[in-house]
């Protein structure tokens, strides 16, 4: 009963030459596999007892009929909180002894970890946090190797002049002026917050969206206006406050793509902010989709944004009312100092987040 590991299988492409992912259509369906007709020795062989496990970054690109057969297990990306600890008991102790150095030369603590981890790698996994402390070690194993004098504690002054300068982490700042909102992204690498700023000006109605937005996210911004038109009432303007004036919807760090439902509470936040001419509450980041009624549904990567939240000094979490089993999932040490707040209609976001 072998194990077989297709590493990759997104990777397969089609061509004039044959389409592989056809061909594992046999091999992969359990239903057929049992009598796999081998074409080039002409025999028969029975896979059903194999175990096929098959790897893949990216489920979009696997055809259809092959993803079909294939028990679906994702497998999210390491917190920054865990990156620290596989840093600590498995990757130091394991470069240290590559290198020839003792454990006693040197000393890398917590919090320099975590701003290894977040200011220079931005991965899901640990490849290149293990290369940048590699780095650290070599260095020190030089300073042994020259006799030359040194701290057995790495320093942030070693880490810049060994690393560069490297790039800060997003923080929160607070919003001294109305139209701006703190939502919270999930990403390949983990969690991170995410600034939507909103400006309103004389106009017709004309929404404008910009900061490389995808078709998703610019949905949901053509659903907030829409759902405000209809409810303004509400929220204590009118429908012509929206007719008359233009609206431009900005997300900083236009260089980097975003996409997902998620942000749909926090652009009609954005919008009613700007509209009603009130700051968002201090301190308050959110994440949720919302419907054209004005329902806020679950969204996914909570732990991830919570994490991410935590870190850029958030104090107040506003998440649909759905999440709230996400959250009780999460350990309770990560969760000191954040409040949360559940809603499950707009109304409710719109009432808590403005002042």
């Amino acid at each position: 009963n072998p194990v077989f590991v297709l590493d990759e299988i997104d990777k397969i492409g089609k061509s004039g030459h044959g389409d592989p992912s056809s061909a594992l259509l046999e091999v992969l369906d359990p239903e057929q596999n049992d009598t796999f007709q081998d074409n080039f020795v002409e025999i028969e062989y029975d896979l059903s007892k194999v175990l096929f496990i098959a790897t893949a970054n990216d489920l979009s690109t696997i055809q259809p009929a092959l993803r079909d057969r294939m028990e679906i297990i994702p497998i999210n990306g390491y917190t920054i909180e865990e990156k620290v600890q596989i840093a600590k008991k498995h990757l130091i102790p394991k470069l240290v002894k590559d290198h020839g150095i003792k454990a006693s030369d040197i000393k890398i603590n917590q919090k320099l970890l975590e701003k290894v981890i977040m200011s220079y790698t931005n991965e899901s996994g640990v490849r290149g946090l293990e290369k940048k402390i590699a780095k650290l070690v070599r260095i020190r194993a030089k300073e042994i190797a020259f006799e030359e004098s040194f701290s057995i504690s790495i320093d942030n002054e070693f880490l810049v002049k060994s690393l560069g300068p490297g790039m800060d982490p997003s923080k929160y700042s607070q919003h001294l002026m109305p139209g701006v909102v703190t939502g919270l992204a999930w990403t390949r690498t983990g969690g991170d917050i995410l600034f939507i700023e909103t400006s309103k000006t004389k106009g017709k109605g004309k929404l404008t969206l910009t900061g490389n937005l995808g078709d998703v996210m610019k949905e949901s911004a053509v659903i907030a206006l829409e759902y405000l038109k209809a409810n303004a009432s509400k929220f204590g303007f009118t429908q012509l406050d929206i007719d008359e004036s233009n609206f431009h919807i900005h997300v900083p760090e236009g260089a980097t793509p975003k996409d997902g439902p998620s942000a749909g509470v926090t652009m009609i936040t954005a919008l009613s902010s700007a509209i009603l001419n009130k700051k968002v509450k201090k301190f308050l980041a959110m994440t949720g989709e919302v419907t054209l009624r004005g329902d806020v549904l679950a969204v996914g990567g909570i732990k991830e944004k919570i994490l991410a939240a935590k870190r850029a000094g958030i104090k107040h979490i506003l998440l649909p009312e759905a999440n709230k089993k996400d959250v009780d999932d999460i350990k309770i040490d990560y969760l000191k100092g954040l409040d949360f707040k559940y809603v499950k209609k707009m109304e409710d976001v719109i009432h808590f987040s403005l002042n």
